[in-house]
């Protein structure tokens, strides 16, 4: 090991460094199940998932999913490399501190402009902060009625 490797990194009990204010990559499982439990709103490249952790920590923490049906492996890459560059330029300013976000890619992430992109995260955000994202994956279906 170099001596002196470890000395500029700054990293939490999670292990992943936290260079200047930008946000904590989260790597668990765990941590991705539980964001889906929380507020969620859905644009034409991603949908975002916002849950406080409620902890006395006020880190923002961040998460990157694209599943396979979107496409191969370097479409994937493509995408969260899309992801990680919105979240390094908008979420130390406009996250929710104290809460764990997750990206979940969807196909238009890869052709949507990227200024659109983040335009929609800049939304998103907000209708998180105000309140008005959904809490719930699907509308509750209807009862069918017996004739």
């Amino acid at each position: 090991m170099i001596a002196g490797a470890h000395d500029s990194m700054n990293s939490d009990n999670t292990g992943a460094p936290e260079p200047s204010g930008a946000p904590v990559v989260m790597r668990q499982r765990s941590d991705f199940l539980a964001a889906n439990g929380g507020l969620r709103v859905g644009t034409q490249g991603f949908v975002l998932l916002v849950k406080p952790r409620g902890d006395e920590r006020g880190q923002v923490r961040i998460g990157y999913t694209v599943t396979k049906k979107t496409g191969n492996a370097v479409v994937r890459n493509r995408i969260k490399r899309r992801f990680r560059e919105l979240a390094r330029a908008l979420l130390p300013e406009h996250g929710i501190a104290g809460a764990d976000h997750v990206l979940i890619g969807r196909t238009e992430a890869l052709t949507r402009d990227f200024a659109d992109m983040k335009r929609d995260l800049e939304r998103a955000l907000a209708r998180v902060r105000e309140g008005k994202a959904s809490s719930d994956r699907r509308p509750p279906r209807a009862k069918s009625r017996k004739r």
